[in-house]
């Protein structure tokens, strides 16, 4: 069985950063693991993207439309922008935090207001993450992507990786600390999101 993620934000947000930890984090669980970076004008506020897939044989890194499994969205119009990847009833982590893209920028989009509801309508299973508020009250907003994966690591239940370790050795010395804060804040709120949803299942 092979499980396909894409991870998508705007350029300077860490996409790259936060799928190369996850990646290694993969290949430590002793998962093949397969990534393709997509940078498009990541340096002018454009989208980027990385698709990973991993299982105990992976013969691709394409994820078409339709096929991911989970998509990690670092703000609600890259969010959007993904959904016809995501499978029916698949998961989609995203971001409250509003960022004007390349296409809102110059006016050829308007931001979506709505976000979640259009893509709870799509049958996606929504999980709402407020990383970026989260790592600027620790400190640094661009801690935003650690706290993600702090939670998406939560949602995997990849508990045998010592994921502290592999941020530390991915980020400056001098970021080490912060992140690491980042990464347990955001493993702590996947826990409480994860929690409420399994008991919203129990009251059905």
């Amino acid at each position: 069985m092979t499980t396909s993620i894409l991870l998508i934000g705007v350029g300077g947000q860490g996409t790259i950063l936060m799928s190369k930890i996850l990646a290694a984090g993969l290949l430590q669980s002793g998962y093949d693991v397969k990534m393709s970076e997509i940078h498009g004008m990541s340096q002018r506020g454009g989208s980027v993207t990385t698709q990973i897939r991993y299982g105990d044989k992976v013969y691709s890194t394409s994820i078409g439309q339709g096929e991911a499994d989970l998509i990690v969205a670092f703000e609600k119009m890259e969010a959007l922008r993904a959904l016809p990847f995501l499978k029916r009833g698949g998961r989609l982590f995203m971001d409250t935090k509003e960022l004007s893209s390349m296409p809102t920028l110059t006016g050829a989009a308007e931001y979506p207001h709505g976000a979640v509801e259009a893509m709870e309508a799509a049958g996606a299973l929504v999980t709402v993450v407020s990383a970026y508020d989260t790592a600027a009250a620790l400190g640094n907003a661009k801690a935003q992507n650690i706290v993600l994966l702090g939670a998406l690591v939560r949602q995997l239940g990849l508990k045998e990786v010592d994921w502290e370790r592999l941020v530390a050795d991915h980020v400056p010395p001098k970021a080490k600390e912060l992140n690491i804060q980042g990464f347990r804040e955001g493993n702590r709120m996947g826990r409480d999101l994860f929690a409420k949803e399994d008991v919203g299942k129990e009251s059905l």
